[in-house]
């Protein structure tokens, strides 16, 4: 059945296909190194995964949320960390705050602007003539070894929501110390500067207002930065499914018993698990399709629309973890081995529940503009 839904000339074809195929014969390479090997991320480069968002009036691709949330799904059912890196091609939703001037310095070069960043915690930054001067150590740095560029939260007060400064990638040293059991090659290292200037124009606040006028810059863009991170458990489920209906279909129990596929319990189970893919991922994809098509219709996402993403998110990442458990559970000790790809796809899986965006104080959120309140600030 297929995996996912996806317009492969967009991305490429025979091209997107190739690198697929790689990414699932390296994906061990990659978890042993702790990164996404740098010929992969000029691939992504080649294929316009850092330009797809990227205004067409700065070489960019522009393509629709859709198109960038199915093509990070179809890399992370080849490897959850590939995917994860891959979705930070997200970057013009962030870097779209900057002032103008510093936006067309950012993409002078072309439009295939590799940025990462680490925003939590927060450091205070000293106010100087013209900028800040930062220092301080950032968790969290997301692909940060293949990264052109490098964004750290700074705090403002003059700004209620953290700041980000960009600098070139070289200005930043990364500390490998990402030590998790799962999205272990997305390389998500502490960055660490010391005693550096960034000029107030390249700083901007994290959820700003954009500076560009194209229709992806009218999508709630902290919900779609969650969105990306999700759909990787979306793309990790749809692997393990057909993981395991692949290998029932030619394995015989070491006890005799009949082939897994056959089992009753087996057939439940794998059911509800396809059953929780696709409902989430259905939910999913409706609501963002409804808020793009407000947005190709003059208008804005309203609240409600913005709630509605951000709980299918959240509710897309647990449903697609739960299938994944389902799943590797039905397979008893063949997929508990390390080396087996559902042990990793579930660690995968449980990483992406962990994340704040997918945290359970999005359902309090949802619940309560359900009811008429407003939600904790940065929901939306």
């Amino acid at each position: 059945m297929p995996a996912y839904q996806i317009d492969k000339s967009l991305w490429g074809g025979d091209a997107f296909d190739a690198l697929l195929a790689d990414i699932r014969e390296r994906r061990q390479e990659f978890e042993d190194q702790q990164y996404i090997a740098q010929d992969i991320i000029e691939r992504f480069r080649e294929i316009g995964v850092y330009r797809a968002m990227v205004p067409k009036a700065l070489g960019g691709d522009e393509r629709s949320p859709m198109e960038f949330l199915q093509m990070v799904e179809a890399i992370a059912a080849a490897d959850g960390s590939s995917g994860w890196v891959a979705s930070f091609g997200m970057n013009p939703a962030y870097l779209a705050a900057l002032p103008l001037e510093t936006i067309d310095k950012v993409w002078s070069g072309g439009p295939d602007v590799v940025f990462a960043g680490g925003i939590f915690p927060p450091q205070k930054a000293e106010r100087v003539d013209g900028g800040f001067m930062v220092s301080g150590t950032w968790k969290f740095g997301s692909g940060c070894k293949g990264a052109s560029l490098i964004g750290v939260g700074i705090k403002d007060e003059n700004e209620p929501l953290p700041r980000m400064a960009v600098f070139p990638a070289d200005k930043v040293t990364i500390k490998p110390n990402w030590d998790v059991i799962g999205m272990v090659g997305t390389g998500s290292h502490d960055l660490v500067v010391e005693n550096q200037f960034v000029p107030e124009e390249w700083t901007f606040v994290r959820g700003g207002k954009p500076n560009l006028d194209s229709d992806f810059f009218r999508y709630p863009s902290l919900s779609f930065a969650a969105q990306v991170l999700a759909i990787t458990c979306a793309g990790l489920a749809r692997e393990a499914l057909d993981v395991v209906q692949a290998e029932a279909a030619g394995r015989q129990s070491v006890t005799g018993a009949p082939n897994l596929g056959q089992r009753e319990y087996v057939q439940i189970e794998i059911a509800q698990a396809e059953a929780k893919l696709r409902a989430s991922r259905a939910f999913f994809y409706q609501v963002t399709e409804e808020a793009w098509e407000t947005i190709q219709q003059g208008g804005k996402p309203s609240a409600d629309q913005t709630n509605l993403i951000r709980l299918a998110t959240t509710t897309l990442a647990h449903e697609c973890a739960e299938a994944v458990r389902m799943t590797y559970e039905v397979t008893g000790m063949t997929g508990a081995y390390s080396k087996h790809p559902l042990s990793r796809i579930l660690r995968d899986s449980r990483m992406v529940t962990q994340h704040a965006f997918m945290g359970r104080i999005t359902l309090k959120n949802a619940g309560a503009m359900f009811f008429g309140h407003d939600p904790l600030p940065g929901y939306l």
